[in-house]
């Protein structure tokens, strides 16, 4: 939600949406209702997950963009990048100009979870 409301702020339609019921405060993710909106130019912001078990929102982020065909996704996370090693953690880590999933995948990485870079690698 603060995502949405600093987008509106600053004059951008918005539909905030998720799998787990919250009529309240967001609509269900219904796919099609999700690409009409996105046809009529408003951001569409996919939030709290699938609801099932053993899926992190990392996966829930690449099954949504796979869904909705997106060309990117975007991570929010407390760091400006992708590092050795966790830069919170550990003062040596350096950041990446440049990275392939192969890379990623054989340094072993923390980027996102396994699912969620491998949906993200085949689509």
């Amino acid at each position: 939600m603060a995502i949405q409301g600093s987008l509106e702020k600053h004059g951008m339609f918005t539909r905030l949406q998720t799998a787990i019921k919250m009529d309240a405060v967001c609509e269900p993710f219904i796919r099609r209702r999700a690409m009409r909106h996105l046809e009529k130019g408003r951001i569409v912001i996919f939030g709290a997950g699938t609801g099932n078990p053993y899926f992190t929102t990392d996966s829930t982020a690449a099954l949504r963009a796979i869904e909705i065909e997106a060309d990117v996704v975007l991570k929010g996370t407390r760091v400006d990048g992708v590092y050795t090693a966790d830069p919170e953690k550990d003062p040596t880590a350096t950041r990446y100009t440049n990275l392939s999933f192969a890379e990623a995948i054989s340094k072993g990485l923390k980027i996102m979870d396994t699912t969620a870079f491998t949906l993200c690698q085949e689509n």
